[in-house]
């Protein structure tokens, strides 16, 4: 990384939790292709002035986190088509103070249920009705997947993200199971005062073909842990912060990194 100096562009992520993932990841690919660029995360204390400060302080990018994917939303100027479809944010752009919004989550969930090769006739249940949940759904639909249950203790939120996509609501579990679990709650974040609870009881993970975890950090949380223990194949949130961030990069410099380059940013990310 260069010395700080004047001319050097500065991007950003915005978290209740910050933590080091954007931030080793982004400047390590920063180094590896020699630009003149920063990123720092904040735990901002006041959104809409944090946003203010983006714009008034010409910085570039701005990554969005749990739990302000929803609120940025009335303090930017436009909508790219992948937030505006899900109504949630997670990348913000500055181009000379115009602030455009993207969903970066959305594109990774897509390519690892992709790669992944999971089946869409599994039966899926979503733990989760905020911003990433949003993304999760949307992906889960387009994907070909019909059999999803959305479980939120929030009837409000959990019942029209349901409805939107032509899925189930419940209030909770209650003993159910199915073949792909999938936590986008922060059960298991570090930092946080569940970051010890596993996310789906005992049976619903023993009873899952595969289980999936959005939460990043840390990359092996309570429900990846249990999820290995009993045998079964996971998918990880540090995959997704991986993906995702890929496109933020993108999104903000304008250059895509090579597939050892990428490699190289998430080994680094991952070893701290």
């Amino acid at each position: 990384m260069p010395i700080l100096n004047k001319d050097m562009t500065l991007c950003i992520s915005l978290s209740a939790r910050p933590s080091n993932n954007g931030t080793r990841f982004h400047n390590h690919l920063y180094g590896q292709l020699d630009l003149n660029w920063i990123y720092k995360a904040f735990a901002p204390t006041n959104l809409e002035q944090a946003i203010a400060g983006v714009r008034g302080l010409g910085i570039r990018g701005c990554a969005i986190s749990m739990p302000y994917k929803e609120d940025v939303i009335a303090l930017v100027d436009e909508m790219d088509p992948s937030a505006k479809a899900i109504d949630s944010v997670n990348t913000i752009v500055n181009t000379d103070g115009h602030l455009k919004a993207y969903n970066t989550d959305y594109t990774a969930i897509e390519q690892l249920l992709a790669t992944n090769s999971v089946p869409t006739g599994y039966s899926v249940v979503v733990q989760g009705s905020g911003g990433m949940a949003k993304a999760t759904v949307a992906a889960l639909r387009d994907a070909g997947f019909t059999d999803v249950t959305v479980v939120s203790r929030n009837e409000a939120s959990g019942r029209a993200l349901a409805d939107q996509y032509g899925f189930r609501w419940r209030e909770a579990l209650d003993g159910g199971t199915a073949d792909l679990i999938i936590n986008v709650t922060p059960l298991g974040m570090a930092g946080g005062t569940e970051a010890d609870t596993v996310a789906f009881p005992a049976g619903a993970i023993e009873a899952a073909r595969l289980v999936f975890d959005v939460v990043a950090l840390p990359a092996e949380t309570p429900l990846i842990r249990a999820a290995r223990a009993a045998g079964k194949p996971v998918i990880t949130g540090a995959e997704v912060a991986t993906i995702q961030a890929l496109e933020q990069f993108v999104l903000y410099t304008g250059v895509r990194p090579t597939a050892e380059q990428v490699q190289a940013a998430e080994e680094f990310m991952r070893a701290q």
